[in-house]
């Protein structure tokens, strides 16, 4: 495990997940070590983002208790609406939550957590696996929905040091698997 400072001077942990060009299929066939749950748990969100309905960029998350999945989400239009097309999404061409009002999608951290309430799992002392750190909406969803440890595999393209801090003030632990 590696220590990086490359989150806008906040120190996380580090671990490395799989290439991009590699496909869970071809790790497990090559590899005949147990994998460590953290890469487990994150190569499932990395699964899980492949469901996601938006167009600009897929995100997935996976809450965990107890070394169990309570639950899953990705990000996309609420459940019963329209997806989002290439045609119709009206946040083409901008930055991450740039005119962050004009999005349908629900964040794939907030859709886990209520898939989770939606079924009556309860997340306190939980933890997540994120494809992505989460926004500041998100990280504070996260806080008051219990999650005790965030984990994720890379950055938005914005600071991170403000949700870090809020996040770390809660007594929020934050991981970066990569």
């Amino acid at each position: 495990m590696e220590v990086s400072g490359d989150t806008m001077g906040s120190e996380v942990r580090s671990k490395p997940i799989m290439k991009h060009d590699e496909t869970v299929h071809e790790i497990l066939l090559e590899d005949t070590e147990r994998i460590d749950i953290d890469h487990y748990f994150m190569k499932i969100a990395e699964i899980v983002k492949e469901r996601s309905t938006c167009v600009k960029q897929k995100v997935g998350a996976v809450l965990v208790k107890d070394k169990h999945i309570i639950s899953t989400g990705y990000n996309g239009a609420p459940k019963g609406v329209t997806h989002c097309t290439k045609e119709t999404c009206l946040r083409q061409g901008l930055n991450s939550l740039e005119k962050a009002y004009l999005c349908r999608g629900a964040h794939a951290e907030a859709n886990a957590i209520a898939q989770a309430a939606f079924h009556g799992v309860s997340t306190k002392d939980s933890v997540i696996y994120c494809t992505h750190f989460p926004c500041m909406s998100c990280s504070k969803l996260l806080i008051n929905s219990g999650v005790k440890k965030i984990y994720y595999a890379r950055e938005y393209d914005m600071d991170n040091t403000l949700k870090m801090n809020l996040l770390k003030e809660a007594g929020v632990e934050i991981e970066k698997v990569v």
